[in-house]
């Protein structure tokens, strides 16, 4: 299992969100090589067919099998919400994590009076992934999901303190909020870096979880139970592979990061 450990772990997103994954897994498993794949050019994926995010996450899978992995991580909520079998059966007997069962089993353990908060882009709230992961976990939960397509944009303009994003989550957070839930799922890769203005617009009693780093916690765990934790005997090594090198791609993927991108490859399908 020796050479099994040294293997990195896969990482796949629509674009550059699941950075924050990549940061999450660099600070809770500082040993671990990571190879991130963005699929840049072809980025969003939320307005596409459930047929062509099905192809895409299945090409995208293949590319990182192929580049040899130990672990796969579904960092992407659209994929992960209508695309997650197709990773599984590629992977195989290799381990398939993805940000929404993490986010979701994180949720129902954490929350005292099961009425739990999930804000999504539209794509993934409509598919309604989080509640019914969370259903089949415990049935007796209550979901209110509610979608923040704003937040996106914000996000990757960099108004993270801005009043015009506070004021915007203080909207899309109303109805929520109505609902008395205890806890708050940021269901986007791209929220982690809001999660301060958010938390002082729900409150200190509202808990957040950040689906980024529960789905590192849950990676750590996965490695260590199978035996293929790398052991550290090298330094570990970061690729950051993408589909288009959009302008501001190294400016918006350095925020998510928060730290230097390094060398970006690009590939060509």
């Amino acid at each position: 299992m020796s050479d099994t450990g040294t293997l990195p772990i896969g990482v796949f997103d629509s674009g550059v969100g699941g950075l924050t994954v990549v940061r999450a897994l660099m600070e809770r498993l500082p040993l671990e090589s990571i190879t991130y794949f963005g699929d840049t050019a072809r980025v969003p994926y939320g307005v596409k067919s459930v047929a062509t995010i099905e192809h895409f996450t299945g090409q995208i899978t293949d590319h990182l099998l192929n580049q040899g992995v130990k672990m796969l991580i579904i960092a992407c909520n659209t994929m992960a919400a209508v695309a997650s079998q197709v990773v599984k059966d590629k992977a195989g007997s290799i381990p398939v994590l993805d940000v929404i069962d993490a986010g979701a089993r994180t949720a129902v353990l954490e929350s005292r009076s099961r009425a739990i908060g999930v804000i999504g882009t539209p794509t993934t709230v409509n598919s309604n992934a989080y509640a019914r992961r969370m259903h089949a976990l415990d049935g007796g939960v209550r979901v209110y999901s509610q979608a923040c397509p704003l937040f996106v944009p914000l996000v990757e303009e960099g108004w993270l303190e801005h009043e015009v994003t506070r004021l915007t989550a203080q909207e899309y957070l109303k109805p929520v909020l109505a609902e008395n839930v205890d806890t708050l799922v940021l269901g986007c890769t791209h929220y982690p870096l809001i999660k301060p203005l958010v938390q002082d617009v729900v409150g200190p009693e509202v808990r957040l979880v950040d689906s980024a780093i529960t789905v590192a916690e849950q990676a750590a765990r996965k490695l260590a139970e199978l035996g293929i934790a790398n052991p550290g005997e090298h330094l570990p090594e970061y690729r950051y592979t993408v589909t288009d090198i959009p302008l501001r791609f190294q400016t918006i993927g350095e925020r998510f990061l928060g730290r230097s991108l390094g060398r970006v490859e690009k590939v060509d399908w």
